[in-house]
């Protein structure tokens, strides 16, 4: 059986929706062929295979409004559709030019499983060109699966089409996040560099939902002598360092690579998530951090995953959303209490070994696929 994955870009680049593209194609390759089309991370067309998974990347000549665009996609898309004759195309969502290329040319007799990591909220006018084609891929798809329940529920897209929404949690590769021989000294001397102050820990990319602003604010406002390590870049960076100028104790660590951001995890007290919009529809960072043993400080945020992946008072502790004063409160308490802290620590590994794995993940898929496929009563 083949499966074809439709993703927006794919390794090296790095991001959530291509990371659960990898672990999935990778995941599933023992059971079905599986080959993926992809954005390139520039101009060039490229044919590659990684860890045994054939990756066709259409170069790109534009990006508009986060969306990328190419000459070669259409071709490269048919080619993989109609030629290569695909049993399940499993469409990651939302990548909208593509969504109205793939509608284009897929046979009805191929199974649609669209992988619905988040509402569109950000492009507002964008969304209202797109959203007739969204929907309907959706009323085409012969499944949709969300990133969590909270999600399925509450997501107003997805209102009509219920019946055949399912959940596939989105999920880390936990041996990535163990620490490796000579890592614990490296935990050691990041405790050291603090100066034996309590260590808060923010990382992920630098865009306006993630909130890193009201971190920011926050800090003014946290009593406990602590630092505040903020790692990843992106758009809002150089805005960002502005806002943190005049304070002493954020430090902006820059992109990181695996090794350094599992130690940081590691040698954290508390792990700040300001993320406020639906637009963090699950949170891989969150879960990352909580593998490590480190509680997290989180935003409500109706309708998002977010909250389900780290319970309030459970695996961490949850704030009214934006509600800078109570986010800073959150955080001293956790810095404060040193059985509360440890309580939510062990929580919170737990959770994530429990649901939120790759191994879970891909299980998860391969039930579905069956379902799909005919193989499988119930889903």
């Amino acid at each position: 059986m083949k499966v074809l994955q439709i993703s927006n870009y794919y390794y090296p680049l790095v991001g959530g929706t291509q990371a659960t593209c990898q672990y999935l194609s990778e995941g599933i390759k023992d059971e079905y062929d599986v080959h993926v089309v992809a954005f390139s991370e520039d101009k060039e067309d490229k044919e590659e295979e990684h860890n045994g998974v054939k990756v066709s990347k259409a170069g790109v000549f534009l990006m508009l409004l986060r969306q990328s665009l190419s000459f070669s996609y259409y071709k490269l898309l048919k080619k993989y559709i109609v030629e290569w004759k695909p049993d399940i195309i499993h469409f990651h969502h939302p990548n909208p030019f593509v969504m109205a290329l793939m509608l284009r040319l897929i046979p009805d007799d191929v199974k649609l499983y669209v992988h619905y990591h988040l509402d569109v909220t950000a492009q507002k006018v964008m969304y209202q060109f797109i959203k007739g084609i969204e929907r309907k891929m959706l009323e085409r798809a012969d499944m949709i699966a969300t990133t969590s329940e909270n999600y399925k529920k509450s997501s107003p897209v997805l209102k009509d089409f219920q019946d055949k929404t399912v959940v596939l949690a989105s999920a880390i590769d936990i041996a990535k996040y163990d620490l490796q021989p000579g890592e614990q000294e490296k935990v050691e001397k990041i405790k050291q560099a603090a100066c034996g102050k309590k260590i808060v820990f923010h990382a992920g990319r630098h865009v306006r939902h993630k909130g890193l602003e009201d971190l920011i604010e926050a800090e003014k406002l946290i009593k406990s002598d602590c630092v505040i390590y903020v790692g990843g870049d992106g758009p809002t960076t150089d805005e960002m360092m502005q806002l943190a100028k005049f304070s002493d104790r954020i430090r902006f660590l820059g992109r990181m690579n695996d090794s350094d951001l599992r130690c940081y995890y590691h040698a954290a007290d508390v792990f700040a998530f300001p993320s406020y919009t639906k637009a963090e529809g699950f949170g891989l960072t969150l879960a990352e951090a909580m593998y490590c043993g480190t509680p997290a400080v989180t935003y409500t945020i109706e309708g998002s995953g977010v909250n389900w992946v780290c319970p309030n008072g459970e695996t961490g502790l949850e704030v009214p959303n934006r509600d800078v004063e109570a986010y800073a409160a959150a955080v001293d308490r956790l810095l404060q209490d040193d059985e509360l802290r440890k309580q939510l620590s062990e929580n919170a590994r737990s959770r994530v070994v429990t649901l939120f794995t790759i191994q879970k993940e891909v299980e998860t898929l391969k039930e579905q696929y069956a379902y799909l496929l005919g193989k499988k009563d119930k889903c």
